[in-house]
């Protein structure tokens, strides 16, 4: 008798229907032949054991005769342990087990224990979205997966906890007696959550052109690298830049909630990310740990990062390969990893934050230190970061050395709650200027567009339409281009910053002010890397 059931597989952040046809022979024999086809790697294989068990525990007897799994489309490799529980449905309804005969509306997921028990597995969000898709209405999955899958608005969610509870739904089921009410989520109010902060900017004393950069780079979503000696307050910074970074909207924290989903790093009890992510890798990280790999690609750090912030402390320590292969997701928001049975694209659009000391010892241009590096010495430190990386971040700061009256000073200073509404502020010109157009940019290979959240993400045709300069902020950046040899994506990315510098003093028109700012946070070029 033929049995057929429906689930799901992920690639990449996306999700395809799998179709799990099980046959069996009718014939008893002295042993059971399990066999499992359609690509199925490792894991899938070693299903036969977990569902036999799983099937045994639950209190069914399942004679020994030939079982034969079809993983269909059979050219695609299947991966994970989600399989268990539609191959065991599959069983017993080949068996006669259940009642309902047509599962197409159906679509099961889940791991087996050995005792029938359910447990929960990576991607749930990308495979609701594709049930959605793909017309099917009915979702059951383990329980604690259920919060995630409820993201999907229009799927019913049956949250399940073990093989039996799942059979006993599909015979109610059949009898047209549904026995399980689907989970609902407002979503809506999971974002709008009170959100806290363990760093407030209040706890910074001076650094305040860092504090004023750090702020121009969140209302713009600008990449910024921080240069100064051990103990200036780099890492302390970059720690409190979240606290001031725009709220996620809907779009972004659904795009979020589905990487974070697939690399099973996602929180079980929220369900939605709510906040914007904040990593922070260790420079002994690998090339694929940052930007993702394995044999079937899983999302790595930068992916992770994902209307975010990656932060990475002490650049120059992290290995050249590394550093390199960050060039194509800061400039495409995109990182596509091929091998040779597939190739996928994981988005990868995040705000980059960096530090590191400005020689080996940390002390050069320090007022209270003498440095004790040549300057050759130096200058095989600082190109460890090399120019066309450089040339991709948009604000270069440096963090001096804090004076000990401005750390003893009794004068409050200024917390992240000031900062962010600034910020906010700034971010909604944005968003209304982008919004009323419908301007969209590329966000693949493939052609796919998406929507534009801040300044950071205009392409070369919309800074021509949004970043026009009057005749003497012309000038001005004329002259800083040639004194400083800047290159044509400097250029675009000073009119960026400038562009946000502008919004944050609530400024339709760029002036002479804003370029000039903008060109003071590119004055590392001259300084370390000529």
């Amino acid at each position: 008798m033929l049995f057929k059931a429906r689930s799901a597989a992920v690639y990449g952040i996306d999700a395809h229907i799998i179709d799990v046809e099980v046959d069996y022979s009718g014939v008893r024999l002295d042993k059971e032949i399990f066999s499992t086809v359609g690509l199925p790697d490792a894991a899938v294989r070693e299903s036969r054991d977990r569902v036999r068990s799983a099937i045994k525990n639950s209190g069914f007897d399942i004679p020994p005769t030939r079982i034969t799994i079809n993983l269909a489309p059979a050219d695609l490799k299947k991966e994970g342990s989600g399989f268990d529980l539609p191959i065991a449905i599959g069983i017993l309804g080949a068996y006669g087990a259940l009642h309902i005969k047509d599962l197409d509306d159906y679509l099961l997921v889940g791991e087996l224990g050995l005792d029938g028990s359910l447990r929960a597995v990576q991607g749930m969000l990308p495979i609701a979205g594709a049930a959605l898709a793909k017309g099917i209405r009915n979702l059951i999955i383990p329980a604690s997966n259920a919060r995630e899958a409820a993201v999907v608005q229009g799927v019913n969610v049956y949250p399940v906890k073990s093989l039996l509870e799942v059979r006993e739904l599909l015979n109610s089921a059949s009898f047209g007696t549904m026995s399980a009410v689907p989970l609902t989520l407002e979503t809506g109010n999971l974002l709008n959550e009170m959100q806290h902060f363990p760093f407030d900017f209040k706890d910074v004393r001076g650094q305040h052109v860092a504090k004023r950069a750090l702020e121009v780079a969140a209302a713009g979503g600008h990449n910024i690298l921080m240069i100064g000696p051990p103990g200036s307050g780099k890492t302390m910074l970059a720690k409190r830049l979240p606290s001031i970074l725009a709220p996620l909207r809907f779009e972004e924290a659904l795009e979020t909630t589905k990487i974070h989903s697939v690399a099973g790093v996602l929180d079980a009890e929220q369900g939605l990310v709510m906040h914007r992510p904040f990593r922070s890798p260790h420079h002994t990280v690998s090339d694929a740990g940052l930007i993702g790999g394995g044999m079937i690609p899983r999302p790595g750090e930068v992916s992770l990062a994902h209307n975010g912030l990656l932060f990475l402390d002490e650049l120059p320590e992290f290995p050249r390969n590394v550093l390199e292969v960050l060039r194509q997701p800061l400039e495409d928001g995109m990182v596509t990893i091929s091998r040779a049975a597939m190739s996928l694209s994981f988005p990868a659009r995040f705000m980059l934050a960096a530090a590191m000391n400005p020689c080996p010892c940390g002390y050069f241009n320090d007022k209270s230190r003498d440095c004790m590096c040549t300057p050759p010495m130096i200058q095989r430190y600082v190109s460890k970061v090399s120019g066309p990386l450089l040339d991709r971040i948009d604000i270069h700061i440096e963090v001096p050395a804090v004076q000990y009256k401005e750390l003893r000073g009794g004068s409050a200073a200024e917390g992240s709650a000031e900062i962010r509404e600034r910020v906010l502020q700034a971010r909604a010109r944005q968003h209304e200027r982008f919004s009323e157009t419908g301007e969209r940019t590329k966000g693949s290979s493939k052609g796919a567009s998406r929507a534009i959240f801040s300044n950071s993400q205009m392409n070369t045709q919309q800074i021509r339409i949004h970043c026009e300069l009057s005749s003497d902020a012309e000038r001005l950046l004329e002259r800083a281009m040639q004194q400083q040899g800047l290159s044509a994506r400097a250029h675009d990315r000073i009119l960026k910053v400038a562009r946000t510098i502008a919004d944050l003093g609530g400024e339709a028109d760029i002036a002479v002010k804003h370029i000039a700012e903008a060109i003071q946070y590119r004055t590392l070029d001259r300084s370390y890397w000529s």
